[in-house]
C-alpha cells in the first residue's frame, strides 16, 4: 500500500521542479501554473473527510483499488493534456484518486497492528510520506530534462498497475462497519476550502483589493472563515455520524498531532517553490541539477526515519518531534540566508541535511501519536481527518508561498511580478535582477520556517504515551 502511497505524495511536489517548463510549454504565467498544484492538493484534500468513513463502510482495500485506478488514469490524462485549464481539470481527478488511496493506508495499518508493535508500522508509512514530498523534486528534475515535463506523470503509469496488482494479491480484506454521510458537512468543507485558497493565492494578484469589480480578497477570505465555523458548528450539532467526530480530538495527543501534521505539510510544500524558482533563474541550473540539491535532504530522511521509527514506541512524542521542528526551522532559516547569487553549492547541501534530519523526526512520530489511542471502530475517520488536516496544511502552503512569492516580488523586483510573471523565468531574467530576485526567494522562504517554529511551539502540549504503549 506505501507503493501507492509513495506515488501521490511524490504528485504532491513533483510539479514545483517543473514549474518553468510547464509554463513555458503551455504558455502560460507563474500564477496559473501554481494552480496545477493547489487543484490537486484541493481535490486531494476536500474529500478525504468522507473518504476515510467510506474505507470503513465498503473495506479498505476495495476503496484503495478505485482510487488507484482513478489515480493512474488521470496521470496519463496530465501527460497527453495541450492546455493549462485541462491539465488543472485533470489534476483535480488525480487528486480524487489520492483522496480515496490514502486514509485506506493509514487504516489498515492502524487495524492490524496492535498499539504496542503500530510505530514502528506507522515508521515506514510516516518515512514514506517525508521521503516522498522530498524526493518528488528530484525526480521531477530528472524527467523534465531527460524527456519532458510530461513524464512527471506518465511515469506514474507503469507504477501504478504495479501497485494495483501487489494491492490487489496481497492487502487483507477488513471487516466493514457501516456508516452515514454527512454530505452538508461536504458542501460546507469545499466551500470554505476553496474560498481561503483563492482568497490567499490569488489576492496579490488584484493587489488584495477587488477581483474584476465583484467581491473583495478579503471579504472573501472572511466569508471562508465563516463557512468554515457553520462546518465546525455542524458536525457539534449533528447527531448521527459527523463528518469529523469532534470526539476523537477530546484525546490531546490526537489533537496536537493533527495540529502538528498541518504545519509540517505547510512547511515542505511552501519551501521547494522559491528554492526551485531561484536555483533555475538566478543560478541557471537545470531542473535535474536543481533537483539534485534535493538528494541531501531525502537521504539523510530515508536514513533516519527507520533509526527514529525504533524510539517511536518509547520516547516521549513531544522529545522527538522538538527536534524535527527544530531542525527543520532552522535549517528554512539558514537556507534563507543562502539564496544568494554566488553562493556555495556546498552550503546548499549542508542545509538540506539538516532539513532532511528534522523531517525524519517528525512524519513516523506524529502518525504514531495520533493513531494509537484510535478505537478500531473509528481507525477510517480518524485516519480520514488526520490525512485532511495533513492535506489543508499543504493546500494552505501552496497559497501562501505563491502569495509570498508575488509579494516579494513585487517589493524588490516589481516587473517580475504582477498577472503575466513572466520576468520570473530564467529564460528572461536579466543579470541585474539576480540580487533582488534573490533577496525575494530568500524571504519567501522564511514563511515556511515560521510555519516550522509554529509546529514546535503546538507540541509542547504533547502528553507522554500511556505506559502499555511503551515497550521496555
Amino acid at each position: 500500500m506505501v507503493i501507492g502511497f509513495f506515488m501521490i505524495l511524490v504528485d504532491s511536489t513533483i510539479v514545483s521542479v517543473a514549474t518553468p517548463a510547464i509554463r513555458d510549454a503551455l504558455d502560460t504565467d507563474y500564477n496559473t501554473v501554481i494552480w496545477v498544484t493547489s487543484a490537486y492538493l484541493l481535490a486531494y484534500a476536500v474529500p478525504l473527510l468522507i473518504t476515510g468513513r467510506l474505507g470503513d463502510r465498503l473495506g479498505p482495500k476495495r476503496v484503495y483499488l478505485t482510487g488507484l485506478t482513478i489515480f493512474t488514469f488521470a496521470s496519463l490524462w496530465c501527460a497527453l493534456t495541450t492546455t493549462v485549464e485541462m491539465l488543472i481539470v485533470a489534476r483535480i481527478f488525480q487528486g480524487f484518486g489520492a483522496s480515496l488511496m490514502t486514509p485506506q493506508t493509514m487504516s489498515v495499518i492502524t487495524r492490524t497492528f496492535p498499539p504496542q508493535s503500530r510505530g514502528r508500522a506507522m515508521a515506514l508509512w510516516g518515512a514514506t510520506a517525508g521521503v516522498a514530498t522530498l524526493v518528488g523534486p528530484v525526480l521531477g528534475g530528472v524527467l523534465v530534462d531527460v524527456a519532458g515535463w510530461e513524464w512527471i506523470f506518465f511515469v506514474n503509469v507503469p507504477v501504478g498497475m504495479i501497485g494495483f496488482v501487489l494491492a490487489w494479491r496481497l492487502v487483507p480484506q477488513l471487516e466493514t462497519h457501516t456508516h452515514t454521510f454527512d454530505w452538508l458537512g461536504v458542501g460546507l468543507s469545499a466551500v470554505a476550502m476553496f474560498l481561503i485558497v483563492f482568497g490567499i493565492q490569488e489576492g496579490e494578484r488584484y493587489d488584495w483589493g477587488t477581483i474584476s469589480g465583484v467581491i473583495s480578497v478579503p471579504l472573501l477570505i472572511g466569508a471562508g472563515l465563516v463557512v468554515g465555523a457553520v462546518f465546525l458548528w455542524w458536525q457539534s450539532r449533528i447527531r448521527r455520524e459527523p463528518l469529523v467526530p469532534l470526539r476523537l480530538f477530546r484525546d490531546r495527543n490526537y489533537s496536537v498531532s493533527n495540529a502538528a501534521i498541518s504545519t509540517v505539510s505547510f512547511s515542505v510544500t511552501a519551501m521547494s517553490f522559491p528554492f526551485m524558482l531561484w536555483a533555475q533563474s538566478v543560478r541557471g541550473w537545470s531542473p535535474t541539477e536543481s533537483g539534485m540539491l534535493l538528494i541531501p535532504m531525502a537521504v539523510v530522511t530515508g536514513v533516519m526515519a527507520p533509526v527514529v521509527g525504533r524510539f517511536t514506541d518509547r520516547v516521549a512524542p513531544r522529545f522527538l518531534t522538538s527536534i524535527g521542528f527544530g531542525a527543520s526551522s532552522a535549517g528554512l532559516v539558514l537556507m534563507s540566508r543562502s539564496l544568494t547569487p554566488d553562493s556555495p553549492v556546498w552550503v546548499l547541501l549542508v542545509v538540506m541535511a539538516l532539513i532532511g534530519f528534522g523531517n525524519a523526526f517528525l512524519w513516523a512520530p506524529l502518525a504514531a501519536t495520533a493513531t494509537r489511542n484510535l478505537p478500531m471502530s473509528s481507525a477510517g475517520a480518524g485516519s480520514g481527518v488526520y490525512n485532511a488536516t495533513r492535506q489543508v496544511g499543504a493546500v494552505l502552503g501552496s497559497a501562501a508561498i505563491a502569495a509570498a512569492i508575488e509579494s516579494r516580488l513585487a517589493t524588490h523586483l516589481p516587473q517580475a511580478a504582477g498577472a503575466g510573471s513572466e520576468g520570473a523565468g530564467a529564460a528572461t531574467l536579466p543579470p541585474e535582477a539576480y540580487e533582488p530576485f534573490s533577496t525575494a526567494m530568500s524571504e519567501a522562504v522564511l514563511v515556511p520556517a515560521a510555519a516550522f517554529l509554529v509546529g514546535l511551539l503546538v507540541v509542547q502540549l504533547f502528553t507522554r504515551p500511556p505506559a502499555s504503549s511503551r515497550s521496555d
